[in-house]
């Protein structure tokens, strides 16, 4: 099966909140993304548990849709990188929403298209709403991170170019 071309996903990881410690007394954060066979990564930040990396990475969304996973990971010199949590966020809900951008022919201003809710689900840590800005579909998110003791990413998700109709 031939998988269509969706558009561009921007993912800007914009922070973490709380990250756990894996070094000493700090932890030297990145974060890795993966959907489908693309990864991405951001920089390191060096000794930081509250980290703002405010970085823009692209991938190519296709269908059938595939779901952005997220880990965290401590760098270290000497030895392998340890985990510092992971999530996931299911892209569903914006390429619906981009549907509903193409049928409603939202093009200016702002407009909410849908609203996403915290559930068992997700990883979400408070409701996320996914809007229309100027044309582009824009969902922003706080992520809880699994696997650790505490730690949340915020996430801007754009999704840059139109969306075909299902056929």
């Amino acid at each position: 099966m031939m998988s269509a071309q969706l558009g561009l996903l921007k993912v800007i990881v914009v922070q973490g909140k709380r990250l756990v410690i894996r070094d000493f007394k700090t932890s030297d954060p990145y974060v890795v993304l993966k959907l489908g066979n693309q990864t991405a990564k951001t920089q390191v930040i060096n000794s930081c548990l509250n980290p703002v990396w405010n970085e823009e990475l692209n991938f190519t969304l296709t269908e059938p849709l595939g779901v952005l996973n997220l880990e965290v990971f401590d760098k270290d010199l000497l030895k392998a990188d340890d985990k510092m949590g992971n999530a996931f966020l299911n892209l569903q809900p914006l390429v619906s929403a981009a549907r509903l951008r193409d049928i409603l022919r939202v093009s200016s201003g702002e407009t909410t298209l849908r609203k996403v809710i915290p559930d068992t689900e997700n990883c979400l840590v408070r409701e996320s709403s996914i809007n229309c800005v100027n044309g582009e579909v824009v969902q922003n998110v706080w992520l809880r991170l699994r696997g650790v003791e505490s730690g949340e990413l915020e996430l801007i998700i754009k999704l840059a170019t139109p969306i075909t109709p299902k056929t």
